[in-house]
């Protein structure tokens, strides 16, 4: 990387950090009074929280980091012009077309990095959130207070004496079959995770078959008892299995073009960028901030219309016009002038 490269890239990152962190928070907040409408349903400690968020960090990225690489973009070599900088690096040999070519493999890499986001982290992470909020709702279901009778949990009615955090002290479970009664006591049990299924570990107790003929004991240092439950949790699919889809499935069809085609926003924008940009700065001072925001509503106007068509016609179609006119504009305003 020369010197030319290397200073343009540094005041870009500049800008580009302070937009990035500000577009970050917003849109990091506008999650979190999601998170806690979830709230309103089950109840989580910090981590989970924390571990919530994580899970809907790729959406959060995928709709900062594209608008932020443009604006950015527009805005430095904007600064640059009005401080005759750029008048500088073209008389250095630093030409537009040098920037262009650098600032497109830049935009190229971050598309990239964003489509994998799209492909891989956002299908993961969301099965994985709606996995984790079925598991915490199947959990609530659980909650058994003290001293208190009638109480289930599965086919087991439940009477604990004390209970603690995650914990129960001086348990008595009874299930009636057919033929059989069953009658478990413990004088600890505690509520579990085990491998995705609700659990109840029960230690140091006795279990009891009850028959017309006989009664049949039990001794156990720890005893499993998984929860029978419907928590609406599935088996994570994979990534060709999920976007194989598309083409049956009209919501996973409208995901794709929308998610794709604003991955691909800093590749099909970075000429706009660059042509709004560079300007004489004594004759061309204002409008800046239109064209820039113009783009972006046109792009993403295009990106809405265009869902309900076929998803791999309407990203080529949206991306190929995008980029074309976006060539057309930075070689007439730009290359035909410096």
């Amino acid at each position: 990387m020369n010197k030319s490269n290397h200073y343009l890239l540094s005041q870009f990152v500049s800008v580009f950090g302070s937009l990035f962190f500000t577009l970050f928070f917003i849109t990091s907040v506008i999650y979190f009074i999601q998170i806690a409408r979830i709230t309103s349903v089950i109840k989580i400690t910090f981590f989970e929280l924390s571990k919530l968020y994580m899970f809907l960090l790729p959406k959060v990225l995928i709709f900062t980091l594209p608008i932020t690489f443009f604006i950015a973009l527009a805005v430095v070599l904007f600064k640059l012009s009005r401080e005759n900088e750029t008048i500088v690096l073209f008389s250095l040999g630093f030409s537009p077309q040098k920037i262009a070519n650098f600032f497109l493999a830049v935009s190229t890499l971050l598309s990239a990095f964003l489509i994998v986001n799209v492909l891989v982290l956002m299908p993961l992470s969301k099965e994985l959130q709606a996995n984790f909020i079925d598991y915490k709702k199947a959990e609530a279901r659980f909650n058994i207070e003290a001293t208190e009778f009638g109480q289930k949990f599965s086919d087991w009615f439940v009477f604990i004496n004390d209970s603690g955090k995650d914990y129960y002290k001086e348990i008595v479970m009874y299930q009636n079959e057919e033929e059989k009664d069953r009658v478990i006591s413990a004088s600890e049990a505690f509520i579990g995770n085990d491998q995705g299924e609700i659990s109840l570990e029960l230690k140091f107790g006795k279990a009891y078959d009850i028959t017309a003929e006989s009664i049949n004991q039990l001794d156990f240092e720890t005893m499993f008892l998984r929860a029978l439950i419907n928590s609406g949790m599935e088996d994570i699919e994979s990534i060709k299995t999920y976007w194989l889809d598309i083409f049956n499935d009209k919501k996973k069809a409208k995901d794709f073009v929308f998610y794709m085609l604003i991955a691909l926003f800093p590749l099909a924008t970075a000429l706009f960028a660059l042509s709004f940009g560079i300007v004489t700065y004594r004759y061309e001072r204002n409008g800046i901030y239109f064209y820039v925001f113009s783009v972006i509503t046109a792009y993403f106007a295009a990106v809405m219309l265009l869902q309900q068509f076929h998803p791999i016609a309407g990203v080529i179609l949206v991306f190929g016009a995008a980029f074309s006119l976006s060539f057309i504009t930075f070689k007439q305003k730009i290359l035909k002038r410096f």
